[in-house]
């Protein structure tokens, strides 16, 4: 089969798989609310607000799985495309081993089958011997240098073999990961959405001002611990570019696993503000935490990123004054709010 032929068809199959593996807490309002769930239904506004809360926090956790999910598939594709391509290049090797080993074969047999060494010996000229015993060791050392280099090949594409069957399977695996954490994000929204649903114009009005409150509440008791005669640092040149393209985002939506032009998640803006910075980080807000730099909340800069809550669920960009630019959650656009509105994990500079 022709070499490229090999590589398209190994190609092909590559992409076939790939194809398989491809998309807060308020005050308390004592007036009684229907049931949105079968289990533990809200009776209060304030319950209402805290279960939306929590499903969307869930699923915000989901959508980091099905993130990282997303960014391992890709590599794990890239990285079988380059073994399928090092297998074709494998084979080809070994096929011009092979023929040359085959054309010293066919000399010998037209040489009447007899191996070098013994022509010298037949030979009955001393100069003769002499010099042919030289090209006789060369020949020598070539076939077995010929032999090893075969060998070697063979072991690598066995090795290509192994590797390609095991990034294949890890392949899969993640295929079902991102189709468990789509399943769960799914459901988790359709449930805060429905809860949401369930309400009268009025309480919906009350409970955007319950969120408002609770956000407004937080970032005050954040302020007046006195915190920003601390924060007082400049941004890099990367932080900036950082900043002014994910305060160029606001006013988008948020689709959960977007990762823009038009739509973001929370970790899609961060990780594209920093790659148009020329500077890629990892894709998730998890990832973010555990991989990148960490500085105190003290000496945050703008360009940094806030990660919030115990489980690294939620990022945004500090863009200096005590705020944020971010993109909150399902049903919310890219915009500016406090740093201190949502409990703060810590703080992680991806440029230091």
């Amino acid at each position: 089969m022709p070499k490229k032929r090999r590589l398209a068809t190994a190609i092909a199959l590559v992409c076939a798989l790939t194809a398989l593996a491809a998309p807060g807490t308020a005050w308390a309002d004592p007036a009684p609310k229907p049931s949105a769930t079968p289990q533990d239904p809200p009776r209060t506004l304030d319950e209402v607000s805290r279960q939306i809360d929590d499903l969307y926090r869930q699923a915000s956790a989901a959508t980091d799985a099905y993130n990282l999910a997303e960014e391992q598939t890709e590599q794990q594709s890239a990285q079988i495309v380059r073994l399928a391509q090092e297998i074709v290049l494998g084979q080809e090797k070994i096929r011009r081993l092979k023929d040359q080993a085959g054309a010293t074969a066919r000399m010998q047999y037209r040489n009447g089958g007899l191996p070098l060494g013994a022509q010298l010996m037949l030979s009955g000229d001393p100069d003769s011997f002499l010099n042919g015993a030289d090209a006789l060791r060369r020949g020598q050392q070539a076939a077995q240098g010929l032999l090893g280099e075969l060998n070697r090949t063979q072991a690598d594409l066995t090795a290509y073999s192994k590797d390609a069957t095991a990034q294949w399977k890890a392949l899969e695996a993640n295929r079902v990961k991102k189709e468990a954490a789509k399943k769960d994000i799914t459901a988790k929204i359709d449930a805060a959405e429905k809860l949401q649903s369930q309400l009268k114009e009025q309480e919906r009005e009350r409970l955007a001002e319950l969120e408002r409150k609770k956000e407004f509440d937080a970032q005050n008791a954040w302020l007046s611990t006195g915190i920003l005669k601390d924060i007082g640092g400049s941004a890099s040149e990367q932080g900036k570019k950082a900043v002014k393209f994910a305060t160029d985002q606001i006013g988008k939506k948020y689709i959960w696993g977007a990762a823009g032009p038009d739509t973001f998640d929370c970790s899609g803006l961060t990780s594209q503000a920093w790659l148009a910075a020329g500077h890629p980080i990892p894709r998730t807000s998890q990832e973010q935490w555990a991989r990148l730099p960490h500085v105190a909340v003290k000496d945050m800069r703008p360009g940094d990123l806030v990660i919030y809550f115990a489980d690294a669920t939620h990022v945004g960009m500090y863009i200096g004054d005590g705020a944020i630019v971010h993109s909150p959650r399902p049903g919310r656009t890219v915009t500016i709010t406090g740093a201190g509105s949502m409990p703060i994990l810590g703080v992680v500079r991806p440029d230091k």
